[in-house]
């Protein structure tokens, strides 16, 4: 099953959906705010990705985080973190449930589903 990880008033979030809609991709959306994120989940995600990778520093969640909080990240506080604010994470984070990847492109998306289910 394939999972798209985000929040719904995202801009990217949104061209992701709509991108897997138009080429009828069956994926479940999972809102990070309302329908959280278990400590399993986000920790093998920065296992896999990297806190550096999983987490957007560009983003109002990861300036709101104290200076200290930033500079001491490390995959066990990227991991607290983001189990405390979900939307540190870079949007959308899609789980094609063989591949992990964030932030949306279209044509990543396309090479990527041209290998696994288009």
């Amino acid at each position: 099953m394939i999972t798209l990880y985000g929040i719904k008033n995202c801009d990217t979030v949104q061209k992701a959906r709509r991108w897997l809609d138009d080429h009828h991709i069956d994926y479940h959306f999972h809102d990070v705010r309302e329908d959280g994120l278990s400590q399993a989940q986000v920790a093998l995600w920065v296992s896999e990705l990297g806190w550096e990778n999983l987490i957007n520093k560009r983003s109002t969640s990861w300036k709101a985080l104290s200076p200290a909080q930033r500079e001491g990240m490390d995959n066990a506080s990227a991991v607290a973190a983001v189990l405390e604010q979900p939307t540190l994470i870079k949007r959308p984070l899609l789980d094609t449930g063989q591949e992990r990847r964030t932030g949306f492109k279209a044509d990543d998306y396309q090479a990527l589903f041209s290998r696994h289910t288009l």
